[in-house]
């Protein structure tokens, strides 16, 4: 299995800048070939690397958490990632390895594997390896519910969690989750979502939850609001709460994604 990743570089300059970038009042799309060299940053606490951040809490927009994509050259990495020790983490892998330790337990890091870390938890992370290392990164400061205990932190990968199919769809549409959605300890959820060529969503969801949505593998006309927009390995859809969405896979591949979500907490008044 591939995972896409933001391509870095620079398009030529017989390259025309028209394009299907977008930013609305309830959604945006970061295509593939908009996530270039230009557009990264340095982070604090980081060596030899670089991040892509695709999203970040807005007011009026989509507020509850950051998104990045994470490049880490051969010996670099942070024995500080996380400067909110509040925050929990989620990183999925899309190339390379690299060592993860949480709370001074190590873990080997490789294509397709899925780390939560707790919030509190102190980790690292570091690129042993000979190649690039990348992955995408959530970060989500930890809302916190009486009588309920926090997460504790984990490591599994797309390998090791069967898609669980939706109901009356004939198995063209299931979802990775690497949490219980029924273990209310966690205030969101990021999930592989899966379609056969042909699959959809059969209706225009239409939720409090927002989205971040990174296109791994396949293609997809997706509905945002009231617009179809044709995606690909590498997009990046970010939408506010309520944003009507939907899709229909297309081309000869399963259409795969890596999806954010809030849930299981009461809406501050």
């Amino acid at each position: 299995m591939t995972y896409a990743f933001p391509p870095g570089g620079l398009p030529d300059q017989t390259v025309h800048p028209d394009g299907t970038a977008v930013f609305t009042d309830s959604y945006a799309v970061l295509p593939a070939v908009t996530q270039r060299d230009i557009v990264t940053s340095l982070l604090p606490d980081w060596k030899d690397t670089r991040a892509w951040i695709l999203a970040r809490p807005m007011s009026g927009f989509a507020e509850t958490f950051a998104q990045y994509a994470v490049e880490i050259a051969p010996g670099g990495g942070s024995d500080a990632p996380e400067p909110n020790q509040g925050a929990q983490a989620i990183l999925f892998v899309a190339e390379g390895s690299a060592t993860l330790t949480i709370e001074g337990k190590e873990y080997a890091l490789t294509v397709g594997s899925y780390a939560y870390v707790a919030p509190g938890d102190f980790w690292t992370l570091w690129n042993d390896g000979e190649g690039l290392f990348k992955c995408h990164w959530i970060r989500k400061v930890y809302e916190s519910a009486k009588g309920i205990a926090r997460p504790q932190s984990f490591v599994t990968s797309d390998r090791d969690v069967p898609p669980t199919p939706m109901p009356d769809c004939d198995g063209v549409w299931a979802t990775t989750r690497f949490v219980d959605p029924s273990d209310l300890r966690h205030d969101c959820h990021v999930n592989i979502v899966t379609f056969q060529p042909g699959g959809r969503i059969p209706f225009a969801e239409t939720h409090v939850m927002e989205h971040g949505l990174y296109v791994l593998q396949g293609t997809a006309d997706y509905l945002l609001n009231t617009d179809w927009v044709g995606v690909g390995p590498g997009d990046f859809m970010w939408l506010r709460a309520f944003c009507p969405q939907a899709c229909i896979a297309t081309g000869d591949t399963p259409f795969r994604y890596l999806l954010y979500k809030d849930v299981n907490r009461h809406v501050a008044l």
